[in-house]
């Protein structure tokens, strides 16, 4: 950890707190930069990456690279890039004491050897972020050409056509087909490699298992379930479970979010209504069954009591961006501000809940796995799209990264409600 401006803790103390209109002042924060850039300094070698903290001291632990988790922190890099560019660096930001760039690309390496058969599964097109965002900078790096269609390759080789899915996990039964809906967030892969090849039967293999997730994974009332179980000779529904969440019947929060923005990708994707309409009542789920504080919890139907239900930081911020995607998507314009809105209330207050500065990762209180006693950690994901949500807030014309920048108390377990925050709020134009 690097060691952070005395002159700005001392202010940290003494300002009052503030919640921008625009979001909270803390995505702003200096520590954002310099945290993600003390980690990159950390990174073992051989290459391993941060996944989730411990919960004392929120310290990172590591990874092999052969882990679903290991492209987000290297494209965080990439998100710190494009903030760079959105809002400059200067010395109140700390936006130019790393080179992104370069920190996101070479950190990227360490991914290129990866397949299917090595612990990531379907999950190569988390793996293919980097790439992603590589090719938008440099659309004739070979490199991460080759990544991307080899990742969508490997996907694809998931598909059954009987199914009408990819393979999510793979089962010693080999009739077992089990599909998650974090598979959503896979399906982008198949796009970009569609695009460089030509290959359109990705674009197909995408859509096929958007419309049956579509079908199988959604209850009534707009929940989710994590886990489909097929016969992969048939394609029947065997089960509908969970893994993670509370219950076969309780909609774990993080899978529904997974759901809200990889139908709205779907839909930015292909233009199809019924991805959009999937979308909406996926939101609504979401942001109808919040609790009265705003604050996300790790399954929505998890018990109240004995002892309050853990929070889920990294469930929280990949919602604020999957309701920012769907609002840039929509076609209403009172659903789109619901949307904003629902954003600006999910980021406010996990920002204020979990914003914690003595961490080495941005935020505390995620969940990775409660039924494996996983939880009140730090999660690389869920910094990740802390970071990404600011960038799209600029991106949006909802906020303006000039205005504010914000340190906060280094001990902020106080720090459930706005006006027991305190934050140092460095103004510059």
């Amino acid at each position: 950890m690097p060691q952070f401006s005395l002159s700005l803790i001392l202010l940290s103390l003494s300002l009052p707190a503030l919640i921008s209109a625009e979001g909270p002042p803390e995505l702003w924060s200096p520590l954002v930069p310099q945290k993600v850039a003390a980690t990159f300094k950390a990174l073992p070698n051989p290459i391993q990456y941060p996944q989730y903290t411990d919960t004392t001291a929120g310290k990172w632990l590591y990874f092999s690279p052969n882990t679903w988790t290991s492209g987000f922190f290297p494209v965080t890099a990439y998100a710190l890039n494009t903030r760079k560019q959105l809002c400059g660096a200067t010395n109140a930001n700390q936006l130019g004491i790393a080179d992104w760039l370069s920190l996101g690309r070479s950190s990227s390496n360490g991914l290129l050897s990866l397949d299917a058969d090595h612990g990531i599964g379907h999950d190569v097109g988390f793996i293919s972020f980097p790439f992603v965002e590589e090719l938008a900078i440099n659309p004739k790096n070979q490199t991460a050409i080759n990544a991307i269609n080899r990742f969508a390759s490997l996907l694809a080789a998931r598909f059954n056509p009987v199914v009408g899915c990819t393979r999510s996990w793979d089962a010693s039964d080999p009739t077992d087909f089990q599909v998650i809906i974090d598979n959503m967030m896979n399906l982008e892969v198949l796009f970009h490699s569609a695009d460089l090849t030509g290959n359109n039967t990705l674009r197909t293999i995408a859509t096929k298992h958007a419309d049956t997730t579509m079908n199988n994974h959604i209850r009534s009332d707009g929940g989710t379930w994590h886990v489909v179980e097929y016969n992969s000779t048939t394609g029947r529904v065997i089960k509908k479970r969970t893994a993670q969440g509370f219950s076969d019947s309780s909609t774990w929060s993080r899978g529904q979010a997974w759901g809200i923005f990889g139908f709205a990708n779907m839909y930015r994707l292909t233009k199809k209504n019924d991805y959009l309409v999937t979308a909406r009542r996926l939101a609504n789920y979401f942001l109808t069954n919040l609790p009265a504080d705003g604050v996300v919890p790790w399954d929505f139907n998890a018990p109240l009591t004995p002892a309050p239900r853990p929070a889920d930081s990294s469930a929280a911020t990949l919602a604020t961006n999957a309701l920012l995607l769907l609002a840039q998507q929509e076609t209403d314009q009172a659903q789109k501000q619901r949307w904003i809105d629902g954003a600006f209330t999910i980021l406010n207050n996990i920002t204020t809940l979990a914003w914690r500065p003595s961490y080495q990762s941005l935020l505390s209180n995620g969940t990775v796995n409660r039924p494996a006693n996983n939880f009140l950690t730090g999660i690389v994901y869920g910094d990740y799209y802390y970071i990404r949500a600011g960038n799209e807030l600029v991106n949006m014309g909802l906020a303006s990264c000039g205005n504010l920048n914000a340190n906060t108390d280094p001990d902020p377990q106080a720090a459930h409600s706005s006006s027991a925050r305190r934050s140092a709020l460095v103004g510059w134009w």
